[in-house]
């Protein structure tokens, strides 16, 4: 009986850090689209992890991936968070965005940890689950 109360501690443990991470991970998101949708390319930089940042070299650049890339992401209408996984070493967050037009865009955003801060290390766009009736 101790045993299994020892592992519903220690489970209960690890969800309130993984919690703890994913309100963490949303900020860090929140706050890109947040400086995306103020075209504070520079502030939107800053989030992105090295490996993004030496890839994308200034703010410019990385701001012009992004409106002609993930237009969704540059001006969402409404961003929802979904589930956070860990895949391939990586934490994973997943984000339902509704573009200005109404369609819904499905993302995975792949997240590291740097310094202490959490930094969007790629962002993947996903194919929309089936609708359900």
């Amino acid at each position: 009986m101790r045993a299994i109360l020892l592992s519903l501690a220690v489970m209960i443990g690890l969800a309130g850090a993984v919690l703890a991470q994913g309100k963490e991970i949303e900020a860090t998101i929140t706050a890109q689209i947040e400086a995306f949708k103020a075209d504070d390319f520079e502030r939107a930089f800053t989030y992105a992890s090295p490996n993004i940042r030496r890839l994308f070299q200034t703010p410019d650049n990385f701001g012009r991936m992004v409106r002609g890339g993930y237009p969704m992401v540059w001006r969402p209408a409404e961003v929802t968070y979904l589930d956070l996984a860990e895949a391939g070493g990586y934490l994973v967050q997943r984000v339902q965005i509704r573009d200005a037009q109404g369609a819904l865009h499905f993302l995975e955003y792949q997240m590291i940890e740097v310094d202490g801060a959490w930094r969007i290390n790629g962002v993947r766009l996903l194919k929309a689950p089936p609708a359900t009736a």
